[in-house]
């Protein structure tokens, strides 16, 4: 089955993924003389970065989340399809997907990345990630619920595993969740629970490597420590995660500590699609691409963003899995395509490093510029600034202003809700819908 697209005798150019490099790489490509197919699993374009504040009850989903369709309303040339990538037919130049198969001229890979688990089956199955809004959602409610569990037990051992939390990774999405996860043990968890001593409550941040922020300047790896430490994360250096079974978790170097949740934020992996040679897939599960964003071996495939591996003089490993360089992507192979159709020369991509940042909590955040480094205060007051600028829609922009204003003027959130979907048993459903359902 054929997907319904209409037919035209424009090039078509299918985008797999509405991520940072996907979305972007549509919008500059809106009104241009291609048909543009961008296809992604959900409807909206997830604001990643933010993810951790969704998670610690901080921001409202919606806040962080921008329809699709919303953006691309009333440009003739972009089409919508909501299904899931099955497999890639490169000699072919078709896509297979739940809905049916689709033609393409060219096609742009954005795929992203996907939770690294290092092949542990064990942690994958119950360490909690952080890729997508449900895994946020997911974690809001098993702290929430387990705070409410905690309430009614008595032994002291037992609760420490419901109320104890540990945190794997020491980037910036582990360093933000450690402090967020503290700034509400100091401020929210003692109005909320005023029967429960939340000194009980352990914040541990698992690092392997010996400092945090990888990838960041030495300054702010040390004043990232120092920030979590004065918030009382107790924070582990130059020691992994190497067993989770529910209730303790084990270290390599044998320590075990006792906690019913472990957040998993210590790497990525390219989100592969079948039907690509294994040639063309390099460390990281990345697929190999050119200076033009070409995957290696094909003439009319790239890829951007996240499962790109383009190396360069300045990055003989590959760029950073930053939204940048995949917002950097999307832009240049728009701009790619548009040269082509005009016969100009296409220059190959170069990335522009436009600093790396990281928030602590409240007055606290570390800024790596390409020539100026600064923490704590006005560094917090940038990254706020960045990442409000970097929302889609106005509407989302005064929704989160609006709620950091609240949150910092008050110390209080009031988005702490257990909200679980809704089960319902095959028969009862059955039951429910009556013989004359189908009639």
């Amino acid at each position: 089955m054929k997907i319904n697209i209409p037919e035209s005798n424009q090039e078509r150019i299918v985008i797999i993924g509405g991520g940072f490099g996907g979305l972007m790489l549509a919008r500059k490509l809106s009104y241009s003389n291609y048909q543009v197919v961008l296809i992604d699993r959900n409807n909206y374009h997830q604001f990643q970065p933010l993810f951790y504040q969704v998670a610690m009850a901080g921001l409202e989903p919606s806040s962080i989340v921008f329809p699709l369709r919303k953006h691309f309303q009333k440009i003739p040339n972009v089409y919508i399809r909501v299904t899931e990538v099955e497999a890639i037919d490169p000699v072919n130049k078709r896509l297979q997907t739940q809905l049916g198969h689709v033609n393409f001229d060219h096609l742009i890979i954005a795929t992203g990345a996907n939770t690294n688990f290092f092949g542990n089956a064990e942690l994958e199955h119950k360490a909690i990630p952080m890729k997508s809004m449900g895994e946020a959602l997911y974690l809001r409610n098993r702290i929430l619920d387990d705070y409410e569990k905690a309430l009614s037990i008595t032994d002291y051992e037992q609760r420490q595993g419901f109320i104890d939390i540990v945190v794997v990774g020491g980037g910036p999405t582990g360093v933000e969740i450690a402090g967020s996860l503290a700034e509400m043990r100091k401020y929210i968890l003692p109005k909320d629970y005023p029967e429960m001593d939340c000194s009980e409550i352990d914040i541990y941040l698992v690092q392997s490597g010996d400092k945090l922020l990888k990838g960041m300047s030495d300054e702010a790896a040390a004043k990232s420590y120092d920030f979590l430490t004065k918030l009382g994360v107790k924070v582990i250096l130059n020691n992994r995660v190497t067993a989770f079974d529910g209730e303790w978790v084990t270290m390599k170097d044998g320590t075990k500590l006792h906690a019913k949740k472990v957040i998993w934020a210590a790497g990525i992996t390219g989100a592969i699609l079948p039907g690509l040679s294994t040639e063309a897939i390099g460390p990281g599960n990345r697929l190999i691409v050119d200076r033009h964003c070409r995957v290696q071996g094909q003439e009319h495939i790239y890829a951007i963003g996240d499962i790109a591996l383009m190396k360069e003089d300045a990055y003989p490993e590959g760029h950073p899995q930053v939204a940048q360089v995949a917002m950097q992507m999307g832009k240049y192979l728009a701009k790619a395509f548009k040269n082509k159709q005009k016969g100009r020369e296409v220059q190959p991509f170069a990335y522009r490093d436009l600093g790396s940042m990281a928030t602590v909590g409240r007055n606290r955040a570390v800024v790596d510029l390409p020539n100026w480094k600064f923490q704590g205060f006005f560094a917090w007051l940038v990254w706020l600034f960045v990442h409000l600028f970097q929302l889609l829609g106005t509407r989302n922009k005064v929704m989160v202003f609006i709620n950091w204003v609240w949150n910092y003027i008050t110390y209080d959130q009031a988005l702490r809700l257990i909200i679980r979907p809704r089960i319902v048993h095959p028969a009862a459903e059955q039951t429910t819908k009556g013989p004359d359902a189908n009639a």
